[in-house]
């Protein structure tokens, strides 16, 4: 399964718990959709980045999509020429969710020989092109805009190989090589992307992730991180499902958190100290609630 397909089946799992506020989460979606296409940045400009995120959190809500406004958004981006790599990325999965046959006339090829222009040295993927080291996040990004777009990634060898070199001191995985301490977003991505290869996980990595779980629920991306964070919890819980960890321990502190950070308006906050609502933290609130709804 892909790992697009993988959140969004959980983030499905999110109305269970949701209930009627399900409701409010799509209209905040919806109201983040700009009139020129796309969905807002916190700067309220429409933004592929944040499109992705919209666009799945409105597929696991299976709230209605605005196809006809998303498709000419899409088509302005042509083969992706003018993105840096997380966008280009994005607009592969935006493509993923529009229909069949709009996807028939998508330009795969040039699009992911554009990708390949982010490929680096030791084997991975890497934010600046033609890097010498890629990193964990370039190695995700890669590999989920080839499922995207219906391809098999090249060298998925060399991506390997480039994920455990980035396997930190401490046990965890940072987006640089040879560092003390571990990031819990790029060690839940390394998880997710070795599993995905069939590797063997590394010892102690779903304790490793425990670790990080603040006592009063969320998780930190780093211990000396003064708040946990939704994107840390998102992505640990994520990790640790796919691990078949026992998430019954943290499962009530986690739901507390989480509702600590959603609003009435529909939307969800970052972290505590997060003044505004975006569309981004809204979807990786829906699916931190759908792990924690099994």
């Amino acid at each position: 399964m892909s790992l697009r397909l993988e959140m969004l089946q959980v983030a499905r799992l999110a109305p269970k718990l949701l209930g009627e506020s399900a409701d409010l989460v799509s209209g905040f979606l919806r109201g983040q959709l700009h009139a020129d296409g796309g969905f807002m940045d916190r700067a309220g400009n429409p933004d592929l980045y944040y499109t992705v995120f919209g666009l799945e959190g409105l597929f696991a809500l299976r709230a209605d999509l605005p196809i006809q406004q998303l498709l000419g958004y899409l088509k302005s981006f042509g083969d992706g020429q003018r993105l840096d790599f997380v966008h280009l990325s994005c607009l592969c999965r935006c493509w993923a969710g529009m229909p069949a046959d709009e996807r028939a006339a998508v330009p795969v090829d040039a699009i992911l020989k554009r990708v390949e222009h982010f490929r680096s040295a030791d084997g991975g993927y890497a934010q600046e092109p033609r890097a010498a080291e890629g990193t964990v996040y370039g190695c995700f990004l890669a590999l989920g805009a080839y499922q995207d777009l219906g391809r098999e990634l090249p060298d998925g060898a060399g991506v390997i190989g480039c994920v455990k070199r980035l396997q930190a001191d401490d046990g965890g995985f940072s987006n640089q090589a040879d560092v003390p301490m571990g990031l819990t977003p790029s060690t839940a991505a390394a998880v997710t992307l070795l599993r995905q290869y069939g590797e063997p996980m590394p010892d102690g990595i779903a304790e490793w992730l425990f670790s990080r779980h603040a006592d009063d629920g969320g998780f930190f991306a780093v211990p000396m991180a003064p708040l946990p964070d939704l994107l840390s919890t998102a992505t640990a819980l994520h990790a640790l499902s796919g691990l078949h960890a026992d998430l019954g321990k943290i499962r009530e502190p986690c739901l507390d958190f989480i509702d600590t950070l959603w609003t009435s308006k529909g939307g969800f906050h970052g972290t505590w100290t997060d003044d505004t609502l975006d569309v981004e933290y809204t979807f990786y609130g829906l699916l931190a609630l759908g792990h924690l709804s099994v």
